[in-house]
C-alpha cells in the first residue's frame, strides 16, 4: 500500500507539473484550455472552473492539456441543421441548442441554419419559423448545448493555431521545462531539509585488511593529495583511485593538524568486464544547512542528473544499452518500491530523477512527443508557413502507434523481469 501511494503521488506530481507548464503558457498566450487531465482513459473525476474542466482519468500513463482548435475540437453548424437559439436583449446569441425538437423553453428561437461562422465573423444565419431569412450575431462566450452538455465556442483568436510560432512553441516547451523546474525545487528542498553535502574527502571508515588499513589510514583522516594531484572533494579521491588499479600510490592525509604520507597498493577489482581500483574506505559527507548553498545544490544536482541521463541516452542510441534496459510503468513501480525502503529523502531524489527523465524524453524530436511538435514549429519558422495539418497529424498518429508498441514491449519486459 505504501508503494502504491508513493507511486501515485510521484506520478501525479510529475504529470501535474508537466501539464501545468503547458496550461500556464497557453493561458498567457490567450489560448482557451478545454481540459486539464491527469491520467488517460475513462474519466473518474471532473470539475469545471471557468472555461476549463479539470479531470482525473483512470490509467496512470500520462496526462494532457486539451486546447481549443486542436484536432476533434471544432463544432460546425452545417446548412440544414435545426437549432434552438437563446438570445439576450440585444439579440446576440448566448446559447445554441442542438437536438431541441420541442418548445419547453419559452424564450427559445428555432432556426434552420443556412450559413454560420463560429470562429471569425461570429454569426448564424437561417430561416426562422416564419420562413424568413434572419441573421444573428453570436457572443464570444456563446455556449453550444447538445444532449445537455455545454461547450464554450472558441473564437479563432483563442485557438492554438491562431497564435504565433513563438507562442505555440513556448506553450509546448513549457511542459518539459516545468519538469526541470520541479527537479530543481525537489533538490532544493532536499538541501534545506537534509543539508547540503560538502563532499570533503574525510574518511568515515577504513575497511580492515584492505590497502588503506594496511598503509595506516584512519577514520577521520582528510585526504589532501594523491601522487601530486590535489584532492578537494571526495569525487576527486574516488576518481583517482579507480583509475589506478593495481598501482602503488602515495596518499597525503591531514591528521590532527599535521600531514602524514601513506604508501599503498590499489586493489584491482573487475566488474562487467572493466577493471577499476579500490583502497577500502567508506565515506559519508558532512552536511551544512545554508539556504543559499541549497539553491546552488539544487541547480548543480539538476544539471548533473540531466547530463547523466543524456549520457545514458547516448549509450542507448549507440547500442551500449539494449531495449531491455528500458523500464515502463511496471519497472518504475518496482523501483519505487525498492527506493521507498530507504526513506523519504531517497524517494525525493528518485522523484527528481524521474522528473528530469520525463522532461528529456518529451524533448526528443520524435512524432507525438513535445519535441516532435517543436520540430514541426522549427520547419514552419524556416519555411514561413505551417506544414499541412493533415500530413503533420498523420506523422504524429504513426508516432503514437509506435510509442504504444514500444510501451507494450517495455511493459512486457518489466513483467518478465520482475514476476517470472
Amino acid at each position: 500500500m505504501q508503494t502504491a501511494i508513493a507511486f501515485i503521488l510521484i506520478f501525479g506530481l510529475l504529470v501535474f507539473f508537466h501539464e501545468f507548464g503547458h496550461f500556464l503558457f497557453a493561458k498567457r498566450a490567450g489560448i482557451m484550455v478545454r481540459e486539464f487531465a491527469i491520467g488517460m482513459g475513462p474519466k473518474i473525476y471532473g470539475k469545471t472552473h471557468g472555461e476549463t474542466i479539470y479531470t482525473i482519468r483512470l490509467l496512470p500513463i500520462g496526462g494532457y492539456v486539451r486546447m481549443a482548435g486542436e484536432d476533434m475540437d471544432g463544432t460546425e453548424l452545417q446548412p440544414g441543421y435545426r437549432v434552438g437559439l437563446i438570445v439576450d436583449e440585444d439579440n446576440v446569441v448566448k446559447k445554441i441548442i442542438f437536438n431541441q425538437n420541442n418548445k419547453q423553453l419559452p424564450d427559445l428561437l428555432f432556426l434552420e441554419v443556412e450559413r454560420a461562422d463560429l470562429e471569425k465573423e461570429l454569426f448564424v444565419e437561417g430561416y426562422d419559423e416564419e420562413e424568413k431569412l434572419v441573421r444573428y450575431n453570436v457572443a464570444r462566450d456563446c455556449m453550444l448545448v447538445e444532449n445537455g452538455k455545454e461547450t464554450l465556442i472558441a473564437p479563432y483568436d483563442r485557438q492554438f493555431n491562431a497564435k504565433t510560432v513563438g507562442q505555440r512553441a513556448m506553450t509546448i516547451f513549457a511542459g518539459p521545462l516545468f519538469n526541470f523546474i520541479l527537479a530543481f525545487v525537489i533538490y532544493l528542498l532536499i538541501g534545506l531539509i537534509n543539508g547540503v553535502p560538502t563532499y570533503e574527502p574525510i574518511i568515515t571508515e577504513v575497511v580492515e585488511n584492505d590497502p588503506a588499513a594496511q598503509a595506516g589510514m584512519l577514520a577521520g583522516d582528510k585526504v589532501v593529495d594523491i601522487g601530486g594531484q590535489a584532492v578537494e572533494k571526495w569525487q576527486d579521491l574516488a576518481a583517482i583511485v579507480q583509475d589506478h588499479p593495481g598501482e602503488n600510490i602515495n596518499v597525503t592525509v591531514e591528521r590532527d593538524g599535521q600531514r602524514v604520507n601513506l604508501n599503498m597498493k590499489v586493489k584491482e577489482v573487475e566488474q562487467n568486464g572493466e577493471k577499476y581500483g579500490q583502497i577500502g574506505v567508506k565515506y559519508e559527507s558532512p552536511r551544512e544547512f545554508n539556504p543559499l548553498k541549497a539553491v546552488v545544490y539544487g541547480a548543480q544536482e539538476t544539471y548533473t542528473m540531466t547530463a547523466r541521463i543524456f549520457e545514458l541516452l547516448g549509450m542507448l542510441i549507440t547500442g551500449k544499452f539494449t531495449i531491455d534496459a528500458l523500464s515502463g510503468p511496471v519497472g518504475i513501480y518496482k523501483a519505487t518500491e525498492q527506493v521507498a525502503q530507504y526513506g523519504f529523502i531517497n524517494l525525493m531524489n528518485w522523484a527528481a530523477m524521474l522528473s528530469i527523465n520525463l522532461g528529456i524524453m518529451n524533448l526528443l524530436p520524435l512524432p507525438a512527443l513535445d519535441g516532435g511538435r517543436l520540430l514541426f514549429f522549427g520547419f514552419e519558422a524556416v519555411r514561413g508557413k505551417p506544414i499541412d495539418r493533415q500530413k503533420e497529424g498523420l506523422v504524429h498518429f504513426v508516432g503514437i502507434v509506435l510509442l504504444m508498441i514500444l510501451m507494450v514491449v517495455v511493459t512486457w519486459n518489466d513483467i518478465q523481469r520482475f514476476f517470472f
